[in-house]
């Protein structure tokens, strides 16, 4: 990666000091909506005391701080509500992981987090802008989107301070929390350069999406630094559904000269590639390699588990958070800026050095 972009924007971080809730879930073995649940101590959870024990222990081990030790607001402070505005929520999991990652900062604080779904409706979100500056407890709006995108901001939001959050806007106003794509398609892709492998198969997202962009970016870039020549034969382009990575899985892997790894733009489209393979004949890791990205829950349930990376939603939702505070209570001077978070790579049993692997067509094993 280039010094350029691993500092693509200013205020661009790796990753933040503060232990969070998935460094905890990576510890204890668990899910991050287990460990919320634990920590927050939610009655009608049926986790068990072991579970619960290991929970807590894997936070003192990193220094998470618990919910039970949040601060209390400012003194004299009346408004004590973040308005958190998002256009979609209930048709994928990363917006609620993010919403998660604001509440639960914004609780620490002593402050709560209102929800509300515009549903990328216009009126709507005009109307729900008003209903929020009417609301004289709101210290100020995190503005959310379901998938990174550029956005354009409503002119009734110029007058509330307004922190972005998965989505950008030009010109740049606003303080904007990013995942680090570039990064994350890096990280992936050196994995598996590092491992050995120089023939990568890539099933990315759909072109026009700014995440898909970005990680064919990371990919290209972890290959030249490896000397590996990008070749445009092993990327294909899916929906980040478990159909399209199989399909796509099982075309290049039918070449008669099959990659040895397949890097997944998501976990969906490794699951579909993972069935590919098992459906081929090709044994994972022995035989073939596969990467996922975003670490959704059934990453840690696919046979073989899903070696993956985080997209790190919770900590960008914390962030968001931070900052809007920051700005609004701390009394903090924050220029407009983009904050790009990192997310780390999860190791699990799907990826290996690279071995012979199998030509479909001629049942012979290729030497590397």
């Amino acid at each position: 990666m280039t010094k350029s972009d691993a500092t693509d924007d200013v205020g661009s971080e790796k990753r933040r000091g503060r232990p969070t809730m998935t460094d905890v879930a990576r510890i204890a073995g668990v899910s991050q909506s287990s460990v919320s649940l634990v920590l927050n101590q939610m009655s009608g959870a049926r986790i068990s005391p072991d579970t619960q024990q290991r929970v807590f222990d894997a936070a003192r081990q990193v220094g998470y701080k618990l919910p039970g030790t949040r601060h209390q607001a400012a003194a004299g402070t009346d408004r004590r509500t973040i308005a958190y505005l998002v256009d979609e929520i209930s048709t994928s999991p990363h917006p609620v992981v993010s919403l998660d990652g604001a509440r639960d900062f914004a609780f620490e604080q002593d402050f709560l987090v209102a929800t509300y779904v515009t549903r990328s409706n216009p009126e709507l979100e005009e109307a729900t802008i008003e209903a929020v500056k009417r609301d004289k407890s709101v210290v100020g709006v995190i503005y959310s989107s379901i998938f990174t995108r550029r956005v354009t901001l409503p002119k009734s939001l110029e007058d509330i301070p307004t922190v972005l959050l998965n989505c950008y806007a030009e010109p740049r106003k606003h303080i904007a929390i990013l995942p680090g794509e570039v990064a994350g398609g890096f990280t992936a892709t050196a994995h598996l350069t590092e491992l050995g492998h120089r023939r990568i198969g890539f099933i990315n997202g759909e072109p026009w999406m700014d995440a898909s962009l970005d990680r064919l970016k990371g990919y290209r870039q972890a290959l030249a630094t490896a000397d590996i020549g990008f070749d445009e034969r092993l990327v294909r382009s899916g929906d980040w559904l478990p159909l399209s990575g199989y399909q796509h899985a099982l075309d290049l892997l039918s070449t008669d000269n099959p990659p040895t790894a397949l890097f997944c733009g998501n976990d969906l489209m490794a699951v579909g590639a993972l069935e590919a393979a098992q459906e081929m004949g090709f044994k994972v890791p022995d035989d073939l390699t596969i990467m996922g990205y975003d670490d959704q829950e059934l990453a840690r349930y696919t046979h073989p588990p899903l070696t993956t990376l985080v997209l790190p939603n919770y900590e960008m939702g914390q962030r968001a958070a931070e900052a809007l505070l920051d700005m609004t209570v701390h009394g903090k001077k924050m220029k407009p800026m983009t904050i790009k978070i990192d997310g780390p790579l999860v190791l699990r049993a799907t990826t290996a050095k690279p071995s012979p692997v199998r030509s479909v067509k001629t049942g012979l094993r290729l030497p590397q």
